[in-house]
This record gives structure tokens, sequence and C-alpha cells, in this order.
């Protein structure tokens, strides 16, 4: 597949997700929508959801979406490292113009809302206790559990050699599942970025480019935390999947 497609591939995916996830929370927080006050299941159903068609939109390249996934796949052997750039780049506009397109969407609730200064975590995470080796380590935790499944999940076949069990079979299917367990387990912390991109590229589109009026600081002190913890936790997985791929 050529750079210039699997940019546009990453970038569609990408933006998709993160309009549908950032779209859920946006239906959660701000007032005077049909989703107001659906709570934190409703928000990791969304955004798992989200994970599952934007990986289908993107499935020509393999439907990345996520910094952490291409390295980590890289890591693994099972990505050209010639490739990981476009990905990245796909990857990071998409997380920004998914974030656009979902300030869009709601932007008479924008105008509306009564706590402008409140917003950034519609689009971007942070800790409900703040401590950044602590945040780090559960940023890291996720994204090993996530990139685990995506390299270890077993598959069944019949006689026929058909997969029907485990991640091929269930497809994208199956990375929402585990996104929704994430989110609903061990988002409780910081709120489960465990995608770079889908944290900093809708942070950059807050503080720069969203014209949200009174809306908070982009708390970039935090922001290092969402890209490292899950680059980390995901190349964690893919050395121990080098160690033990038959694990």
């Amino acid at each position: 597949m050529s750079q210039g497609s699997i940019f546009l591939w990453e970038l569609l995916g990408t933006s998709v997700l993160i309009l549908l996830g950032t779209g859920v929370v946006a239906n959660n927080v701000l007032r005077r929508t049909n989703g107001n006050g659906g709570g934190p299941l409703f928000i990791n159903i969304g955004w798992g959801f989200a994970v599952f068609t934007g990986a289908s939109l993107a499935a020509p390249t393999g439907a990345h979406l996520n910094p952490a996934i291409t390295l980590s796949l890289a890591i693994a052997d099972k990505a050209e490292w010639s490739d990981v750039p476009m990905y990245l780049l796909g990857q990071m506009v998409g997380g920004v113009l998914g974030a656009v397109l979902c300030w869009a969407t709601y932007k008479l609730q924008f105008d509306d809302h009564p706590e402008p200064g409140g917003t950034l975590g519609i689009f971007a995470t942070a800790p409900q206790i703040p401590h950044r080796v602590w945040n780090f380590v559960s940023e890291a935790i996720g994204t090993f559990v996530l990139v685990a499944f995506v390299l270890f999940s077993p598959v069944f076949t019949d006689a026929g050699g058909v997969p029907n069990f485990g991640n091929a079979a269930l497809g994208y299917a199956g990375v929402a599942f585990v996104v929704i367990v994430i989110g609903t387990s061990l988002g409780g912390p910081t709120g489960y970025a465990i995608n770079p991109a889908r944290d900093l590229g809708p942070r950059l589109a807050y503080a720069f480019l969203l014209p949200i009026k009174g809306k908070g600081d982009a708390q970039w002190g935090y922001a290092w935390v969402p890209v490292a913890g899950p680059i980390v936790g995901g190349a964690l997985a893919a050395l121990l999947f080098l160690a033990y791929p038959s694990a």
C-alpha cells in the first residue's frame, strides 16, 4: 500500500473514532442534549463502538488508529518501520479533525453550556487524583492489555480452516469489547486515553482551533502522560510477544 493511502485511511478511521468518542462525552456533559447525564457506562460503550466504527472504515491499513498500536506492531515485526511515520501522521491529523467535527456537531450546545471552562474533558483526559508517575502507570497498564489482546488473542479454526473464535474471527468488534472493558475496569484513574492520538490530537484542537468562549486551559503539564504511558505499555506488550510469540 502506498504511503499516501496509509495516511488517508488512517486519517479517515481516526477522525471518525475521535468524532464518535468525543461526541459521546459531549452528549453526556453538555446541557440540552438528548444524552445529558448518561454516565460513565454510556461513555465507555460509546468509545468502544467508536473504535469499532473507525477501525472498520480503516480496514485497508489494518486500522491501527493509535500510535501505540503502530509502534508496538513495528516492534513485534508485524508492521514495516518505513510505514510508521505515515501511520502516525494520519492518526494525529485525524485526531485533530475528529475533535473539530465533534465541536461542529455540538456547536449550539457549546455556546449554551454554563461552564465552558470545564469543557477540556470532552476532548482530552485528566486524572482524578493528579500524580504523574501513577497516572503514567495507569495508562501503561491499560494499553498493555489492549496491545496484548491484539498480539496474543487466540484464533480457533474449524475443519475448513476458517477462524471462528478470537480476534481474527471477531474482527474489530473484539477490539471494541476490550476497549469497553478497559474503560469500565481500568479507566477510573485517568480516563483511559490508551492512545496518544486520541488525547493529543483533540487537546491540540481544543487549545488552538476550537472557538469555545471561556474555554479552560489545555493542561499541557499533564499532556505527556497519555502519550508516553500508552507508548511504553504497548512496547512492553510487544517485547513480551517477541520473547514468547506462542504464549
